[in-house]
């Protein structure tokens, strides 16, 4: 099952393992259970740690259980972990066979804490690059309180369960039988969902901070690179960030961030806050920004109120609250978001597998969307509003040659359609002859650009264009003095990451050259 060189990686991985463990496999005749058996071979054959039974009585076949002997550990994998998941099986074992997790003790203690019994089940796809969060942040959960369970299951693989549960966005998280959410969480928002108190409790914290010098709203590349050039100048500095990463977090493959040649989405922001942790900064996640006031005067403190009710002070601010994915705002839309109506095809693409799907947007992002679902679905077609496609030449001659592509320009979709439960299909205007027509579809896939997250600063005197972006001069700075701004959410043009990080840089500069020149 597994190659020579990467059953060599992982046996350096498995000596991590200090206390035996059994994996307990539930198998049937099926092709997919033998090949489940091979994987689970070789990797019991890799450390005299790890037993393997085949005794397991789990009604989904085929899937397997990640015990310590003698007890229920309550970690189990449905499916085979492969693909984007199969660090989720490695990190599994590893915490399970005694090796300690990156987690900080106040969030373990926090895990512990948590009373009565829950059941996690979690849809994955293998191509799922958010997945593996919520998978390794709930087996983690599993492992270290016995009243939590998680079973993590291939929906490629139960397509039948899929299909009942209506399950039409991953990853799809239910506890106890009934929906928990969907789409990424980190284990700080599951803990935050489950423990209700913890809210209060880290608002409470928050209130008690001293001022910062600079504080930076927002943890994608622009805001932790304002992090990082603001704390190597030695001053007081602070990262508040609803998620840290951004939208860079949903994004799979990077091939033109200058020096590495590929890189994908969440393992360059596991590096970026890797890095924003070698500096002294004061990183607090979880936290949407939902009202600044500025300074009264030059040199005072201005006021970011959160979510939570917390306030937090500081004499410089660098706004890096980036974009978020554009919607049609179309009616029907939020009815069936997350229900047939998708913003990540890498994520959701293996749940429409052999249906007809619609992209809309022909810009880069669209048509390799389209280029992709082409390969899982069972046909797609492309809508776009404009009389011409705007992605790259190579991108659209690969886009026509595929067989499974309609392309329908000079379309505006007008309404999304559902049975009440799922989308069933949308309606759009040709724009040449006003003529309305409709579309039966399965799935609709939303790839029409990008809108800046400054919703929070309306009645601010931060002035911004009719677009909602952040006006900046030369030196990143806003309309209000010691307030700067970085990234997506401003009128630099090209929304590009290598430009963030630079503008993330350079705001921080102009704030600290604010700071020491009041």
């Amino acid at each position: 099952m597994l190659d020579a060189n990467l059953k060599s990686q992982l046996k350096a991985y498995l000596e991590k393992v200090t206390q035996p463990l059994e994996i307990v496999a539930s198998l049937d005749d099926g092709a997919k259970s033998q090949e489940l058996l091979g994987l689970l071979e070789d990797i019991s054959s890799l450390s005299d740690k790890i037993s393997l039974s085949t005794e397991g009585h789990d009604p989904r076949t085929p899937a397997f259980a990640i015990n310590r002997p003698g007890e229920d550990t309550g970690v189990v994998f449905a499916g085979i972990p492969m693909g984007h998941e199969f660090t989720s099986l490695v990190l599994a074992l590893l915490h399970v066979g005694g090796h300690p997790p990156k987690a900080s003790d106040e969030l373990l203690d926090q895990i512990r804490a948590l009373d009565g019994e829950m059941l996690f089940e979690t849809y994955y796809s293998q191509s799922c690059q958010n997945c593996p969060d919520v998978v390794q942040a709930l087996n983690l959960m599993a492992t270290f309180n016995p009243k939590i369970r998680h079973i993590a299951i291939d929906g490629a693989l139960f397509q039948d369960e899929v299909e009942s549960r209506e399950v039409m966005s991953v990853p799809g998280i239910y506890l106890n039988g009934k929906p928990f959410d969907q789409g990424r969480m980190t284990l700080e928002q599951i803990l935050a969902k489950v423990d209700t108190g913890a809210v209060e409790r880290e608002a409470k914290k928050l209130n008690e901070k001293a001022a910062f010098d600079t504080l930076v709203i927002g943890g994608g590349p622009a805001g932790a690179s304002a992090a990082i050039y603001a704390a190597r100048k030695g001053i007081n500095t602070g990262v508040a960030a609803e998620r840290f990463g951004g939208q860079v977090v949903d994004t799979l493959g990077i091939e033109n961030f200058i020096s590495v040649s590929y890189t994908e989405g969440p393992k360059l922001v596991s590096a970026l806050e890797e890095h924003v942790k070698d500096y002294e900064v004061d990183v607090m996640n979880l936290q949407r920004a939902t009202s600044l006031k500025a300074a009264e005067a030059e040199g005072g403190l201005h006021e970011v109120t959160l979510e939570s009710g917390a306030t937090l002070k500081s004499k410089t601010l660098v706004l890096a609250t980036g974009a978020r994915w554009r919607e049609m705002n179309v009616p029907g839309e939020q009815q069936y978001r997350n229900k047939g109506v998708a913003y990540c095809p890498h994520c959701d693409g293996p749940l429409f597998k052999g249906k007809h799907v619609a992209v809309i947007g022909g810009g880069n992002s669209g048509v390799e969307a389209a280029i992709d679902l082409a390969g899982i679905v069972g046909h797609v077609t492309l809508i776009e509003f404009m009389g011409e496609m705007r992605a790259d030449a190579v991108l659209q001659k690969k886009l026509k040659s595929l067989p499974n592509v309609d392309i329908i320009l000079n379309a505006q979709t007008t309404e999304v359609t559902g049975d009440g439960s799922r989308v069933n299909g949308l309606t759009y205007k040709d724009r040449t002859s006003d003529e309305t027509k409709t579309l039966a579809l399965e799935g609709i896939f939303v790839q029409i650009g990008l809108v800046p997250n400054t919703e929070w600063l309306k009645g601010s005197q931060i002035e911004m264009t009719p677009r909602g972006e952040i006006i900046v001069d030369g030196h990143g700075m806003t309309s209000v003095p010691g307030v700067f701004a970085a990234g997506d959410v401003t009128t630099v043009p090209y929304k590009q990451i290598v430009i963030a990080m630079g503008e993330g840089a350079k705001a921080s500069l102009g704030a600290f050259d604010y700071l020491i020149r009041h």
